[in-house]
């Protein structure tokens, strides 16, 4: 049987690949908006918009492809790689069918969910035609998704890390040529910008798919695509529906908090979507601790390292809130040159800059969740984080977003007021379970069939 390397990984060595990954699926995002902003405002936030809508719809489909790195990794680290594989293509072909459901109707109910959102009526055209186009192929993103999750769980971090290269570049190539039509090529605006996305996402899975079969040879056996395990299914299920419940809670969350931040105006939604996607380059940080410790801590869970396992958790949490810290720092002092790189509007700069400074005192909460929450997740104590995600989520952030916010009429600073009070209670809260080690007794590996498969 072939034994996979990944004992003597360290959490620099799958770390450093998962950062440069999800920074640049962040850049690839933020590209689009970019260079939109160059074409106009009002198409950045009908896109910011609609993305709002898209990132609940990825949750949705995410929740197999979060059941597939929690077992994989287990199973990886109890030596059963076969049953490793059998978990990858039950996870592939779940998520194909299902994300094909919701791209359909993503592409025939696109307006009234805009509609929903309160998108105003002049933003309503390019919204609704990068939602048609981006979400009726959103189907392609959920099988990235799902192949990622799967050569990441391997310890094959670096080949996702530069599939995610090419497809930055091949989609701001797109982009270049969508917007501002060099060599007589027409200008598409948003729509042109929806199918740049929708296109390198395709070859970019087409290249995860060939780095999978190469880097898993023998293991994945192509009759098990569609032929269902029902432990392995229910187990997916199982981690799975609860890790993306807690995912999905936030943004379905968001995005009342999105409907409340339209009620203030198309300004106020453009300076939301633009600091945002600058908070995004803070909080990747914790998000590449928390999916490396993930998986870490996965393989010590599967090979019964417990001790191992608890105190990797805590070295993480405490590395991911200092990096916080000093990059929110350092972003606030800079703040005004990076808002001015998207917008010229004086409006959006200063709100923007006092944002940021609020960001100082979000970040290190957040990394309390990113980084605990995925230590419990691959442990297997996967619901507790649901339970309390919904109910802070929706009794703290919504409820202080609109009585601060709105009711108050602090707008965007109110609104930041709950997104503080939020990631702090949530993450006090994850720490205090990890250190009661209720999850001690809760992996998935049945040690009985991982010695027979050794």
């Amino acid at each position: 049987m072939r034994n996979h390397n990944t004992k003597n990984l360290t959490l620099f060595a799958i770390t450093w690949p998962i950062f440069i990954e999800i920074m640049l699926h962040m850049l690839m995002g933020n590209a689009d908006t970019l260079m939109l902003s160059q074409y106009s405002d009002n198409a950045v936030a009908a896109v910011g918009v609609s993305n709002q809508i898209l990132s609940v719809v990825i949750v949705m489909f995410g929740f197999v492809a979060q059941g597939a790195a929690v077992l994989i990794a287990q199973n990886i680290g109890a030596e059963k790689n076969l049953t490793a594989g059998k978990v990858a293509l039950n996870s592939l072909s779940m998520n194909l069918v299902f994300s094909l459901f919701l791209s359909l109707i993503l592409y025939i109910w696109a307006k009234p969910i805009l509609n929903m959102m309160d998108l105003p009526q002049e933003l309503m055209d390019e919204g609704l035609s990068y939602m048609q186009i981006v979400g009726g192929l959103i189907f392609v993103q959920a099988l990235i998704m799902t192949t990622g999750a799967i050569l990441r769980s391997y310890g094959h971090t670096k080949d996702t890390m530069v599939v995610t290269i090419g497809m930055n570049i091949l989609n701001v190539i797109g982009n270049y040529f969508v917007i501002f039509g060099p060599f007589g090529f027409p200008v598409l605006g948003v729509a042109g910008v929806a199918y740049s996305t929708a296109i390198s996402r395709f070859i970019g899975f087409i290249a995860l798919v060939l780095l999978l079969i190469k880097r898993t040879n023998g293991e994945l056996q192509l009759k098990n695509l569609f032929r269902y395990e029902k432990k392995h299914v229910q187990s997916l299920l199982k981690i799975g529906i609860p890790s993306a419940g807690e995912q999905l809670s936030y943004n379905a969350s968001q995005m009342v908090i999105t409907y409340f931040v339209a009620q203030l105006g198309t300004i106020a939604i453009t300076t939301k979507v633009y600091t945002q996607n600058i908070m995004m380059f803070i909080f990747l940080f914790s998000i590449a601790i928390g999916q490396g410790t993930q998986i870490l801590i996965g393989h010590m869970i599967g090979a019964g390292k417990i001790e191992d396992a608890y105190t990797r958790a805590l070295k993480s949490l405490r590395i991911s809130i200092f990096i916080s810290l000093a990059v929110a720092g350092i972003i606030y002092l800079v703040a005004d040159p990076f808002l001015g790189i998207f917008t010229d509007n004086a409006t959006i700069i200063e709100s923007g800059s006092i944002l940021l400074l609020m960001t100082i005192a979000l970040e290190p909460g957040r990394a309390f969740n990113l980084v605990m929450i995925s230590s419990l997740r691959a442990a297997g104590d996967v619901k507790f984080p649901v339970y309390i995600g919904i109910i802070v989520m929706w009794g703290v952030s919504v409820t202080f977003a609109w009585f601060f916010g709105i009711f108050l009429g602090l707008g965007l600073i109110g609104i930041w007021i709950g997104f503080i009070a939020d990631e702090w209670l949530r993450g006090v809260l994850m720490l205090r379970r990890w250190k009661q080690r209720e999850w001690v007794n809760m992996s998935f590996v049945d040690k009985q069939e991982a010695n027979q498969e050794a």
